[in-house]
This record gives C-alpha cells, structure tokens and sequence, in this order.
C-alpha cells in the first residue's frame, strides 16, 4: 500500500496567510470585520504581539459566540478555548476525519510551540481528496499481490455489487461511517479497490465507504478492481476474511460507543472549554 510519506500533507493545502484576532480585540471589532464580505464566520485568536497574525494560538471566535453579546466585551471573554487542531506534517486525509467527524468547518494549523502556522478548510480537504493520485495505490497493491503470488494481475475500473464484496476489515467507526455517508449524498467519495478472483469480490480499501453505501440502497459502487486471472485457489486476502468470521459486509462491527482515538490525539486544549469551529 502507499506509504504515509506519499500521502500529501496539511502544509501542502492549508491558506499560509490568516486573518486573525486578538483576545483584547471586541466583540464590535469582530462583528465588523466579518461584515466586510470576506466570507468570514470565525477567527483564530492569537497572542497579542503576533508579528502578522502568526503568534500563539490562544482560541477561536465564531459568530455564534458572538450572539447576544456586548459589542464592548473582550474577545478573550468570549472566545472558544478547547480546540481541535491540525500539525504542518498531517495527513489530510487524516484531517479530513477530523472535519468530518466534528462537524467543524476548519482546522487551525499549529506548530510544535502552539504558533498559529494556518489554517484548512473543508474546501482544502475536497480539493486534495480531488487532486489525490489513488492509482498509485492500486499499482503498488498489485505489485506487492503479484511478489506474494508469482503471478501477473491487471487493473480496471468499473462498478462492482455491494452486495457481494467479501470484507476483510473486522471493524469500522460509526463516526467515520457517518462522514463517508456525508461524502457519498454529494458525490465526493473516491472508489474503493477490490481484489477479484473468479467470482469473489474482496474488498481491500474503502470499508467505511462501501457499507455508508449499503446503508444507503446503493447497489453498485465505483471502484477499482485488480483482476487475478490465474488459477490461483485462495488469496491470503481471503483466508485472513475467513478467520476473522467475515463473509459479507453485515459481518463488520460498526464501533459506537466510542470516538476515533485520532480525535483526542488531535485535541488542543488552553483552558476547559469546548466549541466547534
């Protein structure tokens, strides 16, 4: 599979240029510079004497924190203080989950020091997801298929059942799960990869994605699929499905009694607070 240093990271999408606030700024000052029709809804709120906006992220103000208040008031009386933020060296796709499972809108960008490097954007996300090479991933799993097999494989790219793709993870999230729905009602989902060997389906890459599919009576998923033609009786891809009980995708268990781990790894916290960007 491709490796992570592959995978194109937060730096590479995030905006490098952030307008920013500060905690002694007002809640009037805010209020006016979101009324300049720059499409702004929230500000990152940085240390006072930040050189150009990148000091020492201390919050985040969204104009919901801003209903009812004082036009007078201190921007650090009202701002959000417990914050999910994003590293430089990030996978997007990781950040990606990340503005999913929240229901946030962007991602501050924070350095080792706590200082405000950028900031993404779900836009950011689904431009990478667009621009992302997924053939390359494809091709190094057939390759690493035919050194573990001795044999030639060939990619295509078609739509194949849902209903009868053989899984080969044992779990899944109902967070992520949720986020994959989000992606395929509007269309953003990229194919899943399948392995076929006569008429097994295994399904090797996209689980969320094809049982968000199931879940939603769509029968057919786009994917590509990598075709083994010769006489090959079992793929390890399927002994490792048949010891784990799995034969169909109602045989994965869907986690819902607990968040991803990636959130709370990815929690920034500067007093005991909480609000969604």
């Amino acid at each position: 599979m491709e490796s992570s240093s592959s995978k194109p990271k937060v730096e590479e999408y995030m905006t490098e240029e952030v307008v920013t606030v500060t905690p002694d700024d007002t809640v009037g000052d805010v209020i006016d510079l979101m009324m300049q029709g720059e499409g702004h809804s929230g500000f990152p709120v940085v240390n006072e004497d930040a050189v150009e906006g990148n000091g020492e992220l201390r919050g985040f103000v969204t104009a919901k924190r801003l209903l009812g208040r004082d036009e007078l008031e201190r921007i650090g009386d009202v701002m959000a203080t417990n914050l999910i933020v994003a590293e430089p060296d990030m996978r997007v796709d990781d950040a990606a989950r990340v503005i999913l499972r929240s229901g946030i809108q962007k991602l501050p960008v924070v350095d080792d020091e706590g200082v405000l490097v950028g900031i993404i954007s779900n836009s950011d996300v689904i431009r990478s997801q667009i621009e992302r090479a997924t053939p390359g991933k494809v091709w190094k799993l057939m390759r690493t298929l035919e050194s573990i097999h001795d044999t030639e494989l060939r990619e295509e790219r078609r739509e194949v059942p849902i209903d009868e793709l053989v899984p080969t993870q044992d779990k899944i999230y109902a967070d992520e799960l949720d986020g994959r729905s989000y992606e395929l009602k509007r269309g953003l989902a990229e194919p899943i990869i399948v392995v076929e060997r006569g008429n097994a389906l295994v399904l090797v890459d996209g689980h969320h994605r094809a049982i968000a599919a199931n879940r939603l009576d769509i029968e057919k998923m786009d994917a590509y699929v990598i075709v083994v033609d010769d006489d090959i009786d079992e793929l390890g891809l399927e002994k490792t499905a048949k010891q784990s009980g799995l034969s169909t995708l109602e045989d994965v268990d869907v986690v819902d009694y607990a968040r991803h781990p990636l959130i709370e790894a990815t929690r920034y916290e500067t007093e005991p607070d909480s609000e969604g960007i």
